[in-house]
């Protein structure tokens, strides 16, 4: 009986399918994986569910010879070495689409969070200070007529572009090279040079994968070219951010604020963010909504599935 993985629990239901035909193992770990912890939990794997955290690099490839899938539980993976998997014959596939409309929304609601300071709203009626309704009490900003700044218009992109219309606000965006004519009058987007768009934009919000055009986009020279009165919002990658160059920019007051999902050292985060009042943090929960972790469990199934099962087609496949 095939041997199948799964490095942390997930929701179950859509497990279903792989506990009734193989010896499926869900893993607890108390932190995130190691190269030699998930080596000696995934010697003798058939096929692995792996998540974002897990370094499926080279080394671990190579110390499971059995393994002919990785399913990975996310849309992201630069954390799995694609070539050393192609070398072996390894199958990886991931969970795009699914994911869209979750991100996209908790992207709205990182940035409603900090424009309207939800947060400091919150505390402030729970410790007992809320006496009367006052006129300049926590003083938020509108969004209608402001500038949103897209960095990567792809699927996550152009959701969030397509919501800032509800909101009456102008959208701009950087690729590394022009979106779809489509894509573009669905968002009611307009191409930019990154530049411009730090230039022009009220809030700048990043949607691009990681990569090495792409890390540490978000720079001193990059903070330095945005508006004093602009924010940043980042549920694509952490180290898309230079965090201490953020933590001096928040500082030096080049920008307003920030709301992050995601950090440079996840799950470490930049002390000074910690200790900034005008940051919005939450732990990753981009696509934390139960239809989205269970659609994201389903297509990891059905993955390895197609795989195990000798499948002609094999569904949301990289590799």
């Amino acid at each position: 009986m095939a041997r199948v993985v799964v490095t942390r629990p997930i929701i179950e239901e859509g497990l279903h399918p792989l506990r009734e035909r193989y010896d499926l193992e869900v893993l607890n770990p108390v932190d995130t994986w190691d190269e030699d912890g998930l080596i000696a939990a995934a010697h003798d794997a058939d096929a692995l569910i792996s998540m974002l955290s897990d370094p499926i690099t080279a080394r671990v490839l190579a110390a499971c010879p059995k393994l002919r899938v990785v399913a990975q539980y996310a849309v992201g993976y630069d954390n799995i070495d694609l070539e050393a998997a192609r070398a072996r014959g390894i199958v990886v596939t991931h969970t795009p689409d699914v994911l869209t409309d979750a991100t996209a929304d908790f992207t709205w609601a990182l940035l409603l969070t900090l424009i309207r300071k939800v947060r400091e709203a919150d505390r402030y009626v729970r410790e007992g200070h809320f006496k009367r309704w006052e006129t300049q009490l926590l003083l938020g900003h509108d969004l209608r007529d402001k500038t949103l700044g897209i960095v990567g218009l792809g699927r996550i992109g152009s959701a969030v572009a397509r919501r800032a219309l509800g909101f009456g606000m102008r959208v701009v965006y950087y690729n590394r090279r022009p979106a779809n004519p489509t894509v573009e009058r669905q968002s009611c987007a307009r191409y930019v040079s990154f530049d411009e768009l730090l230039a022009v934009s009220d809030v700048v919000s990043i949607h691009c994968p990681l990569n090495s055009e792409s890390y540490h986009l978000f720079n001193q020279a990059a903070f330095a070219k945005m508006k004093p009165t602009a924010v940043l919002v980042n549920t694509a990658r952490g180290p898309i951010v230079d965090e201490a160059a953020l933590v001096e920019a928040l500082e030096q007051e080049q920008i307003a604020g920030a709301a992050l999902d995601v950090f440079e050292q996840e799950p470490k985060v930049h002390p000074g963010l910690l200790e900034n009042d005008r940051v919005v943090l939450a732990p990753h929960l981009g696509s934390a909504t139960v239809e989205a972790r269970t659609a994201m469990a389903r297509m990891c199934a059905e993955a390895v599935l197609a795989v195990l099962e000798g499948a002609e087609k094999i569904p949301y496949r990289l590799v």
